[in-house]
């Protein structure tokens, strides 16, 4: 079931984007309904690396991220014409990916387990070895390790608080927008995230190096025991050599920047901005050009 998509704390199409833009938009999304195939193709291409992102950062791995950008996808331009422009095409989309997301029945590993950030913490310290990795591709699978440890953490959180630090803390929206995004008031979207921040930050500071250089854990002394547990793969990283949006921050630039602003959210925020893969959304273009999908007729 889609979300109601009316919300007294709905920002304005002012709010969010220019009229223009807005206009521009309705344009784009009234020939994509119209059957409009380029139209089609150019909406998956604006929303594909977004919701990407947004998936990957709530299921932890590329290949059910990749599945879950394909479901919400599909449910976008499906309800394509239910968008009315009260917010950008952009966040409308959000919403929809909030809501399948929130409601999906396939659990993490870490959600599965319950585990805690208590309970992570403790993992962390056992192995930790005395000294840096010094082996082949060391500063490739320390970045690996460290993208790797910063999504696993994130499933620690129980999903509502974990989607509320995704979009403040991690893409930064506004309350407004991210409380509508949620259906809730922005108060109560101020309060839920600063229980997710506080969590992750209190983590963070007793634990990791990067976000407090007296904290006991580094990602340099991490690697054999991440390798050994099947945790990274040396000869295929996840993360530090995935897919970037054309012109979107690499794993080095995105480091650079957690180092510029040196606080707990920013070691999250380190994540490059990731593609989502192309060969998947150049099918789902496909099917939805196709004449085939039902949701289009």
């Amino acid at each position: 079931m889609e979300p109601e998509l009316s919300h007294p704390d709905a920002p304005t199409a002012e709010s969010v984007e220019t009229t223009e833009g807005i206009a521009r938009e309705r344009e784009l999304v009234d020939r994509a309904i119209a059957g409009d195939g380029a139209a089609i193709s150019d909406v998956v291409r604006r929303l594909q690396d977004p919701l990407y992102r947004l998936a990957l950062r709530m299921v932890w791995r590329p290949a059910e991220a990749e599945d879950a950008t394909q479901e919400i996808l599909l449910r976008v331009v499906g309800n394509l014409a239910t968008w009315r422009g009260e917010a950008k095409l952009l966040t409308w989309a959000y919403r929809i990916g909030v809501n399948y997301l929130l409601n999906l029945k396939r659990q993490t590993p870490q959600e599965a387990a319950q585990l805690s950030l208590d309970t992570y913490r403790d993992g962390l310290a056992d192995g930790l070895a005395a000294e840096d990795y010094r082996g082949p591709e060391a500063e490739l699978l320390s970045h690996e390790v460290r993208l790797n440890c910063t999504q696993a953490m994130l499933q620690c959180l129980a999903r509502d608080e974990r989607v509320a630090f995704v979009l403040g803390d991690v893409f930064e929206l506004g309350s407004a927008e991210a409380a509508w995004i949620l259906g809730i008031t922005a108060p109560a979207f101020r309060k839920r995230l600063e229980r997710a921040k506080k969590r992750i930050g209190t983590f963070l500071n007793a634990t990791c190096g990067v976000a407090e250089p007296e904290a006991f854990c580094r990602c340099s002394r991490r690697v054999d025991k991440a390798v050994a547990l099947g945790r990274v793969d040396p000869k295929r990283p996840v993360f530090a050599r995935h897919a970037v949006s054309t012109g979107g921050r690499s794993v080095t630039e995105a480091e650079q920047q957690m180092i510029r602003l040196h606080d707990a959210a920013a070691v999250i925020r380190l994540h490059p901005d990731y593609a989502a893969p192309q060969a998947k959304m150049d099918a789902i273009a496909g099917l939805l050009t196709s004449g085939r999908f039902p949701m289009l007729d």
